[in-house]
């Protein structure tokens, strides 16, 4: 066959085989990010059934990925909502930060990664994966619990950080020096203010832009708008995927709901393939030697991202078994530690062994995650039983 012919058949194969590993992770309820890792490391450099035709568009669509997944999570918030987050959650913001970024910072060190890789992976160990979290609150039906507006906020506050974080690792992975460092800071502490500005006062005009009764021209003017801005924020050197989430923070109302609604499947699709692409990239050979890192990394992070939110939520007044609940639902990490693995090894300033020990994290925790939030109701109760009896049976020793 000819290479487009040969391209072609190899991307069928892909995406039929995502969709099997999609509908295999429905049917067990957990998320398809570990599978959709699997699927690229098997069909990568060094996996089962390396693919050698479709790297050009896989890696064209897994940026697009990128852009979809952040102006979506965008979508969900409004520039007020985010205001207000940050003013309550800043404390356990800041709790969060240094609980669970520390891990993964000491365990560059101790690898010999150095100070840019300490930057990067301790970004990948601190941020929670807004995408897994959403659905198994979903799933579980706790929206409307006490905690939920707790883990809202840590949210929150963790997207407004990487806006942050985004461009100055960016910038250190360019190489650029202390002035430059500086200078990109305040390019997007500037970009995030303007479009906050422009978001309470203009939301409606921005909406009205970009907004049309026609599905055909909707979608294109939202998919074109985001390309832009993730353009012009990449060339600001500000991070392409927080241009589209800050213009997904400017679209509000109705017009956000509709757009949240027609761009979900497309978003489905490039960031599966995101995901994959990033598998793709990783040498599974490398994996073995890090696996132990991977799984004591898991082991302290899960403990940090529980006690992240049982002491955000103590400062609410929310009961034990609610912040058991938001602790455990904070735990799950997902596609920003693919984005932050992903922009320090493509940068080539990193070891390569830091890509396999992200993969191996994020397949730890996007399954440790939901499973944690599943199990840690029923075993609070069972604990709380068991000292009420105790205390029945032994009210003198329990006293």
């Amino acid at each position: 066959m000819d290479e487009t012919a040969t391209a072609l058949v190899e991307l069928g194969a892909v995406i039929f085989a995502l969709g099997v590993l999609g509908r295999l992770a429905n049917r067990v309820g957990m998320s398809p990010i570990p599978l959709y890792l699997l699927g690229g490391l098997a069909f990568g450099q060094g996996g089962l059934f390396p693919l050698g035709e479709t790297s050009e568009f896989s890696h064209l669509a897994s940026e697009l990925g990128v852009v979809l997944l952040l102006l979506l999570l965008g979508l969900e918030y409004t520039a007020s909502e985010l205001v207000t987050g940050l003013r309550r959650s800043w404390m356990a913001g800041v709790v969060d930060i240094v609980l669970n970024a520390t891990p993964g910072v000491v365990m560059a060190y101790v690898l010999g990664w150095g100070s840019v890789g300490a930057l990067a992976l301790g970004g990948v160990t601190y941020i929670s994966s807004s995408g897994i979290v959403a659905k198994v609150l979903t799933d579980l039906g706790r929206l409307g619990n006490r905690e939920t507006p707790v883990v809202l906020s840590i949210l929150v506050f963790e997207d407004l950080t990487m806006a942050v974080y985004l461009p100055v690792l960016t910038g250190v992975l360019g190489g650029v020096g202390l002035i430059g460092g500086l200078q990109t800071v305040g390019i997007a502490l500037l970009t995030i203010t303007v479009v906050l500005v422009v978001a309470l006062r203009y939301g409606r005009q921005v909406s009205a832009i970009v907004h049309s009764e026609h599905r055909e021209v909707f979608l294109l003017q939202l998919l074109g708008a985001a390309l832009l801005v993730a353009g012009v924020a990449s060339a600001l050197q500000v991070s392409a995927a927080v241009g589209a989430f800050m213009l997904g923070i400017a679209i509000s109302g109705s017009t956000a709901r509709s757009a949240a609604k027609l761009l979900e499947p497309l978003r489905d699709l490039f960031a599966a393939m995101f995901f994959v692409v990033f598998g793709f990239n990783t040498d599974p050979t490398l994996i073995p030697p890090v696996l132990g890192a991977a799984v004591v990394l898991a082991v302290i992070t899960t403990a940090t991202k529980v006690a992240t939110g049982w002491w955000a939520a103590s400062r609410q007044g929310v009961r034990k078994l609610g912040r058991a609940r938001a602790g455990a639902a904070l735990v799950a990490r997902g596609e920003f530690s693919i984005v932050i693995a992903g922009l320090a090894v493509v940068a080539g300033a990193v070891d390569d062994q830091l890509a396999a020990l992200a993969t191996a994290y994020v397949l730890l925790m996007a399954i440790i995650g939901p499973v944690a939030a599943r199990v840690v109701e029923p075993t609070v109760n069972l604990v709380t039983r068991v000292r009420n009896a105790g205390r029945d049976r032994f009210p003198d020793t329990m006293a």
